[in-house]
């Protein structure tokens, strides 16, 4: 553990206040980022114990590393906050049972197929309120308004090495919920002139790992490291900016990207049909803070005529799903839900784009099933507007 090594690189300088949601929720020093670095560094000390209302501060952060990214001295934000739940283990509130059915993809498709045949979606609020447990209230809450999405067959198997294949990682829950989207990037990136052999479908480890459940984020990542292995590939992918962090954690020498950098760096090979009409694009803190990948997506939906594309403002900082914490502190992240879809009404927009399947699912957990039906990964809208390149 580098706990107390990486708290001292923090000089205290306030410069991460303003742009965290949760110090901007409660307006307490303790539910900021150098508030969290002090009290990592004391634990880590054995200067103070775990106590409930200690740890619940630790808890409290979404990991959205805005602080990080306005750091001046460059704090490794990320890892200290790893490190120090790796230290505390997994929070008592964590909904365990419902993240082992969200992690495997098999269990998803099987409760969401069970959904549809039962007409879940029109009874569920008579159960929510007799439920006792808020995480079970909320999965309800968040349980996809859309149809279950048809199964998209991916070109899998071993390829030679080549500087163009790209290994796509569809990841638990999006290789079920945003198979358009695991669609739409091999369509868009076999346009732009890449090889795209698809990965099996498992939890890379990401809410394991930053909810402190080491061990099961150790044989997620053993996991991945085989699956690359197998891959002979240049560059892993995901649709899913919250796993990339992840996968780069796991794979450390691994060319770890977005989609959107490999489909922008060939930008002049796709064209687009025109679209008239205003999106709002709401940018995961994944792939604000990690990925970087937001200019990348900026540039290709602009390239696409008539379509009129209105960033969310900054702040909201965060829609509040961040892995699971929608489910362990539902409430707090309803508040930051509610925040980023006042910005969303105010654009007026005739949909919502988001790349993050957690982010899209709690937003549309706020809306109406019709404008929940409206919410998108961006990949799918710059698929269907493609102009299919000509044969040679």
């Amino acid at each position: 553990m580098r706990i107390a090594e990486l708290a001292d690189q923090c000089v205290q300088c306030g410069l991460c206040l303003p742009v965290c949601p949760t110090y901007a929720l409660d307006a307490n020093e303790v539910e900021s980022p150098r508030g969290r670095i002090a009290l990592a560094a004391a634990l880590a000390r054995g200067q103070v114990e775990a106590s409930a209302d200690l740890r619940i501060h630790l808890d409290h952060c979404l990991g959205c590393l805005n602080c990080q990214k306005v750091c001046p001295a460059h704090v490794k934000y990320d890892d200290l906050l790893v490190q120090t739940r790796a230290l505390l283990g997994a929070a008592p509130e964590r909904p365990t049972q419902l993240l082992e059915i969200i992690k495997r993809p098999a269990q998803w498709t099987r409760w969401r197929r069970i959904g549809q045949w039962t007409a879940f979606d029109a009874w569920k609020g008579a159960v929510a309120p007799i439920l006792a447990r808020p995480s079970l209230r909320n999965a309800l809450a968040v349980w996809p308004k859309w149809p279950l999405p048809a199964r998209h067959q991916g070109v899998a198997g071993t390829v030679s090495a080549d500087d163009d294949v790209v290994a796509l990682f569809p990841g638990c829950i999006a290789s079920v919920e945003d198979r358009d989207a695991q669609a739409a990037a091999t369509t868009l990136l076999s346009a732009a002139g890449y090889r795209v052999v698809e990965l099996p479908a498992f939890c890379c480890g990401a809410m394991d790992l930053h909810d402190g459940a080491t061990s099961e984020a150790d044989r997620a990542a053993a996991q991945v490291r085989a699956a690359w292995q197998q891959a002979n590939a240049r560059y892993l992918v995901s649709v899913t900016p919250g796993c990339i962090g992840t996968l780069r954690h796991a794979l450390p020498e691994a060319q770890v990207v977005d989609p959107l950098t490999l489909l922008a760096d060939r930008i002049d090979r796709l064209d687009f049909r025109p679209l008239e009409e205003r999106v709002a694009l709401h940018i995961p803190c994944t792939q604000y803070n990690v990925t970087r990948s937001d200019g990348a997506l900026l540039a290709l939906l602009r390239k696409i005529p008539g379509l009129d594309v209105q960033a969310l403002p900054r702040p909201p900082h965060c829609c509040g799903a961040a892995g699971s914490h929608m489910l362990t502190f539902p409430e707090r992240a309803a508040t930051l839900r509610d925040q980023t879809l006042r910005q969303v009404a105010a654009l007026a927009a005739d949909r919502v784009l988001s790349s993050n399947i957690g982010c899209r699912m709690h937003l549309a957990s706020g809306m109406d099933a019709d404008a929940a039906r409206k919410t998108q990964h961006p990949l799918v809208m710059l698929a269907q507007q493609l102009i299919a390149p000509r044969s040679p």
